[in-house]
């Protein structure tokens, strides 16, 4: 819905992630989160959600250029779950909206960069900075309303949904996209220990 966590995922304890139905690691707003899905439920109605990924520690070079971008390959994975309907990669569409200057992420003497406005992927390959993304998942199509569709004749009616359908879901959602990020990266990472064979 239009509920959103704005603080830096740098400043947030994912340990507390599961501590709640909702999944929100911010106590304060995973509350208003229930509440809001709730009040959605006894409408008869749903709603849709942003999950956000964050993978650390990825080695540095997984990936390639080209045909099998780390960045890709996540967009594509993510894309195959179930009422995804969007995927917003590193900066996303506000890196649209900045100058090549101001997202170039400079690097220091370590290695690292001083921003991480590509997603912790540069060119395809991982850089050692951590890997963050976006994933929208759009409401339950199904509503307890009555709706106006077509019959099989092509005649309009009215139909309204039955049974337990959930309001919201991004909850359920989280340890799907987790799960294949890390087979994403499994593949890469074998993907790299072949080449090196």
């Amino acid at each position: 819905g239009n509920i959103h966590l704005e603080t830096p995922y740098q400043e947030l304890d994912f340990s507390l992630t599961e501590s709640n139905i909702a999944r929100c690691p911010d106590a304060k707003k995973a509350q208003e989160m229930i509440d809001y899905i709730g009040q959605i439920k006894k409408q008869g109605d749903t709603v849709g959600g942003i999950v956000t990924c964050v993978i650390q520690n990825v080695p540095v070079g997984l990936g390639e250029p080209i045909f099998d971008k780390l960045h890709a390959q996540l967009g594509k994975a993510m894309l195959s779950i179930n009422a995804v309907k969007g995927f917003e990669f590193g900066s996303g569409f506000e890196g649209a909206t900045m100058t090549g200057s101001q997202h170039n992420d400079i690097f220091n003497t370590d290695g690292s960069t001083k921003t991480n406005f590509s997603g912790g992927i540069q060119g395809g390959i991982s850089n050692g900075m951590d890997i963050y993304f976006k994933v929208a998942f759009k409401p339950v199509a199904t509503v307890i309303q009555e709706q106006e569709t077509i019959d099989k004749d092509g005649n309009i009616v009215t139909m309204m949904g039955k049974g337990r359908h959930d309001p919201c879901v991004v909850p359920r959602a989280i340890p799907i996209v987790e799960a294949l990020s890390a087979m994403v990266l499994v593949d890469h990472m074998m993907l790299d220990k072949a080449r090196k064979i």
